[in-house]
């Protein structure tokens, strides 16, 4: 008789070993450094791919079912405020300008880091490396779908929803994450890893998250929230690679220390500049705040950064750079670009307002040492503007920064009265940015920023006009073309929101739906 054979059951740790290691094997008739090529360009020295741990130690059959079961919980809300017209529950129909920045914005560079860890985690020697980052450019897929799902819905009721991927190729302020991911994903896997997983999603990540996903729920929408929190759920796996690969590579040897002392340097920076629109949405387009992006700062980027480059200061790696700029940014970044998107509300797929009387107080509130100083005057005069029917808009193009594509509205630190401007010479031409560290970035790789597609200069070329479209023609008006070449619909996605198609459907709405109450 044969001896029974007695199953063991492995413990997390071992398991995961075998699901990741254990799937691994050193190729034979081509030498690894082929196969592998990508992980060594960079100057970044591995020794040892087995110290790469995994604290979750998630493998992939625990995680499709892990997946599974908050897909069910999440689908089930975002179905039940569907039948529910929830629609109908959100404070103001401003609120949805917010999420249209979030379509058009956001959801598209989820796709945009799907692809970018699908194609790193070909490029690591070490399985573990790989495995991690097959499951979060699987998450990053999910979060595009279920935040395409969850905002659809208010694509059938609300104007500027209709052509999201469209827009995000070509619209001059959207071009701001487009460069982001590009820039990211342009490097080498482990700038990648440190760009997204390190200084986005570890660093910044939560000011999106968290933050803005309480102002949903507190504004009555439970299809953002629903899918917010379930993402974020992910995100905090997310930030552990983040957070294990910059550990992994600073144990592994000495000489990677000012690389990715480099990189977290400009990566700081350039995830800050790409955070300005989510400081505005939150100061300025949630009706019902919950708390200040001077608040919001404070407390997920100062107080969690303070304690994270303490740890990071035994392998020799200090605070970025723009670590004390940006921190003084939290005063101002959030009034200098919703006035940019008030001027210039005639180009974009949103509407834009002057806050009201309530929320000019309560931004005085927040922001005491600079906002009645600085910045409520020029509401205060282009409300009394308005109120006369003479809306101010900016029929001028802005200069953009050649690094990070924002127009040039920051200022210099310590005088929020002056613009920020820095400029480069490269190859006998002249390319602008708006601060040192920009420049910085700049000066570093020329070659790669040379490159930039910047709308702006893209539009006085005559390369945003549609195929066809004949700029000799007379009456010809290159404001409506470059419009058109947005997919805007001019009077309806775009101008003021005070008298637009969304702001009476949406009082018409809610006093059909009270009447209805009421019989």
């Amino acid at each position: 008789m044969d001896t029974p054979v007695q199953k063991k059951k492995l413990s997390l740790k071992e398991r995961y070993a075998a699901m990741t290691r254990g799937l691994a094997w050193d190729t034979t008739y081509q030498p690894m450094d082929k196969v592998f090529p990508y992980d060594k360009y960079e100057g970044i020295k591995i020794h040892d791919w087995d110290k790469w741990e995994d604290p979750f130690r998630l493998t992939m059959d625990a995680y499709w079912k892990y997946q599974g079961e908050k897909e069910k919980k999440l689908y089930a809300v975002i179905e039940a405020f569907a039948q529910n017209n929830g629609q109908l529950g959100v404070t103001d129909a401003r609120y949805i300008n917010a999420l249209k920045i979030f379509l058009t914005g956001v959801t598209p560079l989820e796709y945009y880091a799907y692809r970018g860890f699908a194609h790193v985690g070909r490029q690591f020697t070490g399985a573990g490396a790989r495995v991690a980052c097959q499951m979060q450019s699987i998450d990053e897929l999910r979060h595009n779908q279920t935040e395409t799902h969850a905002l659809s819905h208010y694509n059938k009721y609300f104007n500027g929803l209709h052509s999201p991927k469209h827009m995000f190729d070509r619209v001059w302020y959207l071009s701001v994450p487009k460069s982001f991911f590009e820039d990211a994903y342009t490097g080498g896997p482990f700038e990648f890893l440190t760009a997204v997983s390190f200084s986005f999603e570890y660093v910044l990540t939560n000011l999106l998250f968290v933050p803005f996903m309480s102002g949903a729920a507190h504004n009555g929408d439970m299809s953002t929230v629903t899918f917010g929190f379930s993402a974020q759920s992910d995100e905090s796996r997310h930030m552990t690679l983040g957070i294990e690969c910059i550990k992994f590579m600073l144990e592994q040897d000495p000489a990677n220390v000012p690389i990715v002392q480099g990189w977290i340097d400009k990566w700081f920076w350039r995830g800050y500049r790409l955070l300005t629109i989510v400081a505005m949405m939150q100061d300025y387009m949630l009706p019902k705040r919950v708390m200040s992006w001077r608040e919001s700062w404070e407390m997920y980027v100062e107080d969690n950064g303070e304690s994270l480059f303490k740890d990071l200061a035994r392998y020799g790696i200090r605070k970025p750079k723009g670590w004390i700029q940006a921190c003084e940014g939290k005063d101002h970044i959030s009034h200098q670009a919703w006035a940019t998107f008030y001027q210039y509300g005639g180009a974009a797929a949103f509407q834009t307002w002057v806050p009201e009387k309530e929320e000019l107080a309560w931004l005085s509130e927040k922001y005491p040492e600079t906002f009645d100083k600085y910045y409520r005057p020029r509401w205060e005069h282009w409300g009394a503007q308005a109120a006369e029917g003479k809306r101010f808009y900016n029929m001028t193009l802005p200069m953009l920064c050649t690094t990070c594509q924002v127009p040039m509205l920051f200022t210099e630190e310590g005088d929020p009265t002056k613009i920020a401007y820095r400029e480069s010479d490269y190859l006998g031409n002249k390319y602008h940015t708006c601060s040192d560290h920009c420049k910085d970035i700049f000066d570093n790789e020329p070659e790669k920023y040379v490159q930039s597609w910047l709308p702006v200069n893209q539009i006085y070329q005559g390369n945003c006009f549609k195929e066809g479209v004949d700029p000799t023609a007379e009456g010809f008006d290159p404001l409506m073309a470059v419009l058109d070449y947005y997919n805007v619909k001019v009077g309806r996605d775009n101008f003021d929101f005070e008298g637009s198609e969304d702001q009476k459907n949406f009082a018409a709405w809610r006093g059909e739906s009270a009447e209805g109450n009421q019989k």
